[in-house]
C-alpha cells in the first residue's frame, strides 16, 4: 500500500493511491496504526509511506511516483498499453498551472484523446471548455486545427469547400482546411461552438465523426470523392447545452451519441480566487477575495430552488473583472461596466440587476461613495 500526506484546507489528510483515505492513530484491516504526528513529520519533511512486511515506511517523491507507476501497470499487459497506462497516470504533470481541472477528468480527456475518441466538453460559458481542450493539444505537441463552428453561416464552404468559375479553367473546386484537417495524423481538430452551429454542419459531420464509417464525401467536387479520417484523428466540441445560452441549437441525439462526454465544472471560492492570484499575483488580497466571493454568491444562488437571477457570473468575466480593477478601475466601477450589464433591470427594486448589485455591495469598503441600496442579508431573511 501506497501512502501520500496531504495538506487540505489546513487539515492533514492521509490517501492512498487510489484515492481512499487512511485515518489517523487507527489501524485498518490491511494495515497497522498510522500516527498523526509521524505523518506531519513526513509532510513536513516531503515524504511519503508505502506499507514494507507490515510496518510503514517513508519514501521520497520520486519513489513514491515510481511505485504508483508500476502499481497501476500490471505485468501482463502489452509494452505499448503499459506505456499508455503509464502516460494517463502521470498526465496531470502537463496540465496547465491556470487550468482548474480535477485530476480525474483530466486525465480522463487526455485518454480520449491518445485513443482518438470523438470529445464534447460541455459547461456554462466562460468555465475553461475551449482552454481545456488547447491544454491537451499543447500537452501532446499534435498537430491541431481550429474551426469555430458558431460563427459560420455556411458550413459547406468551412467544411468541404467551395465552386468557383474563372473563364481560364471554368468551374474549379476548391477544398476547405477541414478536408486538409482529417486528413491529417494524430491532429487534433477542435470543433468551437458546436451547439451554435447550423444544422447543415451537424449533418456534414454525422459520417465523420461515426466510429464505423470515418468518411467526408466532397459531393461539391467532380466525382464526388470520398475523404478517409487519418489514424489517430480527434475530434474535440465544446457545447452549451441549455436554455440560457442565446443561439444554441437542439443536437441531434445520434450527433451527440457520436462523442464521448467530459462535463467542466465550474470553480468553487477557493479555486476561482487561486486562479485570479495566477494570473494577476500584484493585485491585492481584498479585490482577488472579493471578486471571487461575489462569483460565488451567484453561483449559490443559481443553485437555489427559486434562483432570482437567470444565471451567474462566469469564470471569463471573474478574470477580465481582475484585469480592470489592476488596470486601476475600482470594484464598484468594474461591477459597474462589466457585471450590470449582463442582468436584467426590469422590476425595479426586484430586479434581477438590484439583486447582482446587493451581492456586490457587500463587497465593497464601507467608507466607498456608493449608493447604499439594502443588505442582501436582510432581503434573503425577509423572503425566507
Amino acid at each position: 500500500m501506497l501512502v501520500r500526506i496531504l495538506q487540505v484546507e489546513g487539515s492533514l489528510k492521509a490517501q492512498d493511491s487510489k484515492g481512499n483515505n487512511i485515518p489517523f492513530n487507527a489501524a485498518g484491516k490491511d494495515y497497522p496504526t498510522l500516527w498523526k504526528n509521524t505523518a506531519q513529520k513526513a509532510f513536513d519533511d516531503g515524504m511519503s509511506f508505502v506499507l514494507v512486511d507490515g510496518k510503514w515506511t517513508k519514501i521520497n517523491e520520486p519513489t513514491f511516483n515510481r511505485l504508483v507507476e508500476k502499481e497501476n501497470v500490471p505485468e501482463d499487459v502489452p509494452s505499448e498499453q503499459a506505456e499508455l497506462m503509464s502516460f494517463i497516470q502521470k498526465s496531470p504533470e502537463l496540465r496547465p498551472e491556470v487550468m482548474k481541472m480535477a485530476d480525474i477528468k483530466w486525465k480522463y480527456l487526455m485518454r480520449c484523446t491518445m485513443r482518438g475518441k470523438n470529445i464534447m466538453m460541455t459547461g456554462p460559458a466562460g468555465c475553461g471548455k475551449t482552454m481545456a481542450a488547447k491544454s491537451v493539444v499543447n500537452a501532446l505537441d499534435r498537430p491541431d486545427f481550429y474551426f469555430n463552428l458558431g460563427a459560420t453561416q455556411d458550413p459547406r464552404a468551412t467544411l468541404i469547400g467551395n465552386t468557383h468559375f474563372n473563364k481560364e479553367d471554368g468551374t474549379v473546386f476548391s477544398e476547405a482546411l477541414f478536408v486538409k484537417a482529417i486528413q491529417t495524423e494524430d491532429a487534433v481538430i477542435l470543433l468551437d461552438e458546436l451547439s451554435r452551429a447550423h444544422p447543415e454542419a451537424h449533418n456534414i459531420l454525422m459520417t465523420v465523426l461515426d466510429e464505423g464509417q470515418r468518411y467526408l464525401r466532397l459531393d461539391e467536387a467532380e466525382g464526388a470523392p470520398t475523404i478517409k479520417v487519418a489514424k489517430g484523428v480527434t475530434f474535440i466540441a465544446t457545447a452549451n447545452i441549455g436554455n440560457e445560452y442565446t443561439a444554441t441549437r437542439v443536437m441531434d441525439r445520434a450527433l451527440v451519441d457520436r462523442f464521448i462526454i467530459v462535463e467542466m465544472d465550474v470553480l468553487d471560492k477557493t479555486e476561482e480566487a487561486e486562479l485570479l492570484r495566477y494570473l494577476y499575483p500584484n493585485l491585492d488580497t481584498e479585490s482577488i477575495d472579493a471578486i471571487a466571493g461575489i462569483v460565488a454568491d451567484t453561483r449559490t444562488e443559481m443553485g437555489t430552488e427559486a434562483p432570482r437571477i437567470s444565471t451567474h457570473i462566469s469564470t471569463r468575466a471573474s478574470v477580465e473583472m481582475a484585469g480592470l480593477i489592476y488596470d486601476g478601475f475600482t470594484l464598484e466601477e468594474s461591477a459597474m461596466v462589466l457585471i450590470y450589464p449582463q442582468y436584467d433591470n426590469a422590476g425595479g427594486l426586484d430586479s434581477e440587476r438590484t439583486f447582482v448589485k446587493q451581492l456586490v455591495q457587500k463587497y465593497i469598503p464601507t467608507d466607498a461613495d456608493t449608493d447604499d441600496l439594502f443588505n442582501v442579508d436582510a432581503t434573503v431573511e425577509a423572503r425566507d
